[in-house]
């Protein structure tokens, strides 16, 4: 299977965004006949304000950046991992920031909401307090792309481990992970990191990042791109040039299992809680 990354550089004008996601899809799609193709993390809507955040964000099914993918996805005979986009929750003023597939038919299969919130300090000094505007995922997700189990994560949550252990229990062979990584911790962590969660779940990780500036308030901040596939070996297979454009790399289900076969470490997993104190 063919799969390709689209590399974005999004910002506070939601429609030029889709208009570029749906552009580039487009492309990559005339150019490389994929057979998933994967956004990176809220390219529908990058920076701004809460209340920008909020009014931008859509009551899911439907919204004019679900209904680009949806139509990409029918259209074209291709899987869409919908990146993630701003969802409209009905019991709460936060938003969520959701992965939303859509199979060959255009057909919704699979939704994700990320899990860990990035509050944190960067090293530059600047502050982010993700959980402020979102509300956190409460589930493990995974789908069947013809046949090949797909796991699903956003950005932050690659930092932890235990969400790719229960994804690869799950029966994940390729984990996908639309991310809008930091420039500062991109350019130490990001593909430390995307090779450390594939050697440890012996899946392809598959990650999609923005790149580029946007505006925050009155801060410019900068995300690190460089969207790439590793194998289930640690292998960097395929990688994104700087600047907004598309990666595609091939997939191999039977690789996953050689990979498993000769270091069968989900064989060798000891329940940690069970040993002595």
């Amino acid at each position: 299977m063919k799969f390709a990354l689209i590399q974005m550089n999004s910002g506070m004008d939601k429609a030029a965004n889709i208009a570029s996601a749906k552009e580039l899809m487009e492309k990559a799609i005339a150019e490389e006949k994929p057979d998933w193709i994967c956004l990176p993390e809220v390219f529908d809507f990058m920076g701004g304000s809460f209340e920008e955040k909020r009014a931008a964000s859509e009551i899911l099914p439907g919204g004019p950046a679900y209904s680009m993918m949806q139509e990409i996805a029918r259209k074209h005979g291709v899987y869409v991992h919908g990146g993630s986009i701003l969802e409209r929750l009905s019991d709460e003023p936060r938003v969520g920031n959701t992965t939303v597939v859509f199979n060959r038919k255009g057909e919704e299969i699979a939704r994700y909401s990320k899990i860990h919130m990035f509050d944190i300090t960067a090293p530059d000094g600047k502050q982010y307090n993700e959980s402020a505007a979102m509300r956190p995922g409460d589930a493990v997700v995974t789908y069947d792309c013809d046949g090949v189990t797909v796991g699903c994560a956003i950005c932050y949550d690659i930092r932890f481990p235990a969400l790719f252990q229960a994804l690869a229990d799950k029966g994940a062979q390729v984990i996908a992970l639309p991310a809008a990584f930091t420039l500062q911790t991109g350019k130490d962590h990001w593909e430390v990191l995307c090779r450390a969660r594939a050697i440890e779940t012996e899946t392809y990780f598959v990650a999609t990042g923005q790149t580029g500036s946007h505006i925050q308030g009155n801060e410019t901040r900068f995300t690190w791109g460089h969207s790439l596939v590793v194998d289930p070996w640690g292998h960097v297979i395929s990688r994104a040039s700087d600047g907004v454009g598309y990666t595609v790399a091939r997939i191999e289900p039977d690789r996953v299992q050689r990979v498993r076969t000769m270091i069968p470490v989900a064989q060798h997993k000891i329940d940690m809680s069970k040993l002595a104190k």
